[in-house]
């Protein structure tokens, strides 16, 4: 194994730490080591008409294939990547994802196959502009036909064929790369199983398209570019140079920038560029330029930019789920919060579009102050690089439903509460029917979704607030979408689920109305349970002691520091429902000391109550 597994993180990422810290770090030009090359003499259709006569493309592969040929996954780079993702050994130059890829690593080499190819238009092997035409014997340049993200993946395709790949465990992007990730999906859904589609979307929004128009005019307008056709003289190395500069500070968050470049504003790092460097984001903005001209060529960056741009599944909820239709493949999007340029809210239109379909799907917004680029940087790869490495595992092996174990409580921000033993979660999991659709509200770290899964419901999904939950619920196999139930169940249809649960959360939500209307929209029964804050103890406390109540379990916070938001009684819960027009079909009270259902007065004997609610 690679001594690189047994090194911390934080040692991994000292490359390039500091104020020039950036996901471009340790990409160089230097030659691809471990590159090959394959090459298809059948013309290549292209999606927008005409034809390549030939293609080559460059690629790295790491581990290798098992008998079963089942363990394969296809890594897509984003726009300035290369086949070169991670380091094949201690000789080897560092590769742009070597925090996630590697032997014992988020990805492991010792355990997948692992492709990852330059696409199609790139500069560093596969054909595009700087590639030889066949037909003039010169580089293509500018006269390099307009390519889409479809006909990278054909590529890709051909090139998973020519490996006696018959289908992928997974396809995994970032950025342009989940482009392609969610290409593989719907062109071949027979040869994907899991899909993992990272700081994407469906398609950019026309402030992204505004940057990259003008980093291509950059470059077409620089007094060297001569149409094209510069190769073999100097190119437009100034053009290119704005272009990546620009391109950088999309990737960054206002967040990372006032860190990394407040502290020293007017005093910038003396760097050799021709570009003004007065202010420390100056600097590092010329750094980036200069070094991003070094590897990579103009006419690509052209060629790249704008299949980005023209890349589209979907402007309307209609029609993002008619192009993820065809998918066959487990789900797995992930957006970060401080992104701007893939904001999480389109991360989510995927997955909204996925779960109104009925297919397997999670979703996670992970926390990062690192903007765009978070995809490819330490400071949350231990959330990011974790839902993958969960993920994988349940595509290639039999999910961990249930493990009692396991610490059954998430902490309590989360708005879940699985602390010590639940006393109604048997009696919760009796009233579900049996093969009905299941989705749990405040599902926390999958504790009744994984005893539905073991018994066999074919259909069951989570919503929680908390990320760490998140993360827990995939690393046992169980689809959840990481979302505030605050803001309601977009994303879901009506009508979609046999049953929807939410279990003793109600009080933690602030919009009691609005769940309780969402949960019978959504589902045909709505079990809801939730603590009785006229119990008798509480009422003592408060008679007696002349403080707010606590107790053990629910009720165990200081009023100073509790998610409970409602302190509602069981006559409370059951007038709100009689007032917004919810009809309450059943109630079972339990006293959680004795472990008993409570008959007699359950307002005041009862510590937790259960309706059953419809519309």
């Amino acid at each position: 194994m690679d001594r690189r597994a047994t090194q911390p993180l934080a040692h991994q990422a000292k490359v390039g730490q500091g104020d020039f810290d950036s996901s471009d770090a340790v990409r160089s030009a230097a030659p691809l080591l471990h590159a090959r090359q394959a090459a298809f003499d059948t013309p290549l259709k292209l999606e927008l008409g005409g034809e390549l006569p030939s293609v080559t493309v460059t690629y790295e592969t790491y581990g290798q294939l098992n008998e079963a040929g089942d363990n394969a996954v296809l890594i897509c780079h984003a726009i300035s990547g290369d086949s070169h993702v991670a380091r094949h050994d201690d000789a080897d130059f560092p590769g742009w994802w070597d925090i996630v890829v590697g032997p014992g690593r988020f990805i492991d080499t010792d355990r997948y196959f692992v492709i990852c190819a330059n696409i199609l238009g790139g500069c560093r092997g596969t054909t595009g502009p700087n590639s030889i035409d066949p037909l003039t014997g010169h580089p293509y340049a500018a006269d390099f036909p307009t390519v889409t993200i479809a006909d990278t993946v054909e590529v890709q395709r051909r090139l998973i064929d020519h490996l006696g790949v018959g289908r992928l465990l997974a396809v995994i992007g970032g950025s342009m790369g989940g482009h392609q990730a969610i290409t593989w999906a719907n062109r071949y859904p027979e040869r994907v199983r899991g899909c993992v589609a990272m700081a994407t979307s469906p398609r950019l929004t026309s402030q992204a398209l505004a940057f990259d128009v003008v980093a291509r005019n950059a470059i077409m307008h620089d007094p060297r570019y001569h149409g094209g056709r510069y190769y073999g003289e100097q190119g437009p190395a100034v053009g290119l140079a704005l272009a990546r500069m620009l391109g950088h500070i999309t990737y960054l968050s206002r967040e990372s920038m006032t860190a990394k470049f407040g502290p020293s504003r007017l005093r910038p790092r003396q760097v050799a560029t021709a570009f003004e460097k007065k202010f420390s984001v100056g600097a590092y903005l010329g750094y980036q330029g200069d070094r991003f001209v070094e590897r990579f060529d103009a006419n690509s960056y052209v060629t790249l930019s704008m299949m980005m741009d023209m890349f589209d599944v979907g402007d309307t909820p209609e029609a993002l789920q008619a192009a993820l239709a065809p998918s066959q493949c487990q789900w797995l999007v992930v957006s970060f919060s401080s992104d701007w340029l893939f904001p999480p809210e389109e991360g989510r239109e995927i997955a909204d579009a996925l779960l109104a379909l009925d297919k397997p799907v999670s979703y996670c917004e992970v926390a990062s102050s690192s903007g765009h680029d978070a995809f490819l940087l330490a400071d949350s790869v231990e959330t990011y690089g974790g839902l993958v490495r969960g993920f994988f595992a349940n595509l290639s092996g039999t999910p961990k439903v249930v493990d009692r174990s396991e610490p059954p409580a998430p902490p309590p921000s989360s708005g879940t509460f699985f602390q010590g033993d639940r006393v109604d979660l048997r009696i919760l999991l009796d009233q579900i029917p049996l093969d009905s659709s299941v989705l749990d509200l405040g599902c926390g770290s999958g504790q009744l979704m994984s005893e539905l899964v073991a018994r066999g419901h074919s259909r069951v999904v989570g919503v929680e607030v908390d990320e760490k939950a998140v993360l827990a619920c995939v690393c046992r196999g169980l689809n959840v979408i990481h979302a505030d139930l605050n803001h309601g169940l977009t994303g879901f249809r009506d009508g979609q689920f046999d049953v929807v649960v939410l279990s003793q959360a109600l009080q933690c939500i602030a919009d009691t109305k609005g769940i309780l209307r969402e949960i019978t929209r959504v589902g045909g029964l709505g079990i809801v349970s939730f603590p009785n804050f006229a119990y008798r103890k509480l009422r003592e406390m408060y008679y007696e002691l002349g403080r707010s109540p606590k107790l053990p379990g629910l009720y165990g916070y200081e009023w100073y520091d509790t998610p409970n938001r409602r302190f509602a009684s069981i006559v409370d819960v059951r007038e709100l429902c009689h007032a917004i027009g919810i009809r309450v079909l059943r109630e079972i009270c339990l006293n959680s000391e004795s472990g008993r259902e409570v008959h007699d007065d359950p307002n005041l004997n009862a510590d937790i109550a259960m309706f059953f609610i419809s519309g």
